[in-house]
């Protein structure tokens, strides 16, 4: 479906034709509204018809997912209350890549919820205080690609942004720190080449015990012999 405008002044009887009139068809947004509460549908559904195309209402994450899969919008509008309202965006993003998830009675000061949102994918984020226009606005700039959201959100994904960063780029722990006091002790003599035997003569261990403990440093180490474990506790290439 599409809209049709146009454009004309009063001087255009005196120019030409091509000037004077211009028109251009505009697809027009095709959106879903999905929410628990008829009124809040309702509403919702009237405010976004004055500026796009409503295909369709749901009340539930099921009947949402299906009306989305068969009508392909461009934008749904989903009150995040909504019972399993999270993985439903996944879901929604796996059956129609190309929607865009606006979600709305977001609690700002719910940083759990925001980023929630985030990593579900969500392409707007509106507040619980938001008025009929705004939430408007946040979906037709999700149908442009656009995100919208309030400064306190962008603050926390950008603050979310950075803590990933910063995990992405730590230094891995030594092999080492992955071990007990007791195992880090064997590993030591490990990498000295010593036995099982002398090693647990050497810390008055039984023979039992330090088997027991050489067999999960090699689970931690995620090697398969002795020798691999001590290059590894030695810094060294595994096998030299």
């Amino acid at each position: 479906m599409f809209q049709l405008t146009t454009s004309s002044n009063a001087g255009a009887a005196t120019a030409p034709a091509s000037a004077a009139i211009r028109e251009r068809a505009v697809p027009l947004v095709r959106a879903m509204v999905a929410a628990s509460v008829r009124l809040y549908r309702d509403g919702l559904a009237h405010s976004l018809g004055a500026a796009m195309q409503v295909v369709a209402q749901t009340g539930d994450a099921p009947d949402t997912l299906d009306q989305a899969s068969r009508l392909a919008p461009d934008v749904i509008v989903l009150d995040v209350s909504l019972d399993g309202a999270l993985p439903l965006v996944r879901s929604l993003y796996e059956a129609v890549p190309a929607v865009r998830v606006v979600a709305f009675a977001v609690d700002d000061a719910a940083e759990q919820q925001v980023l929630a949102c985030a990593e579900a994918g969500v392409a707007g984020w509106i507040g619980r205080d938001a008025t009929a226009a705004e939430i408007v606005d946040a979906a037709l700039r999700a149908a442009r690609g656009e995100l919208l959201c309030s400064a306190r959100t962008a603050a926390l994904l950008t603050q979310r942004l950075a803590a990933l960063a910063r995990e992405r780029l730590a230094p891995a722990p030594a092999p080492a720190a992955q071990l007990t006091p007791r195992e880090a002790e064997i590993g030591e003599l490990l990498c000295r080449g010593h036995s099982n035997k002398h090693i647990a003569r050497a810390l008055g261990l039984q023979l039992a015990t330090v088997k027991n403990h050489v067999h999960n440093i090699l689970e931690k180490l995620e090697v398969s012999s002795r020798g691999e474990a001590g290059a590894l506790l030695r810094g060294s290439p595994l096998g030299v």
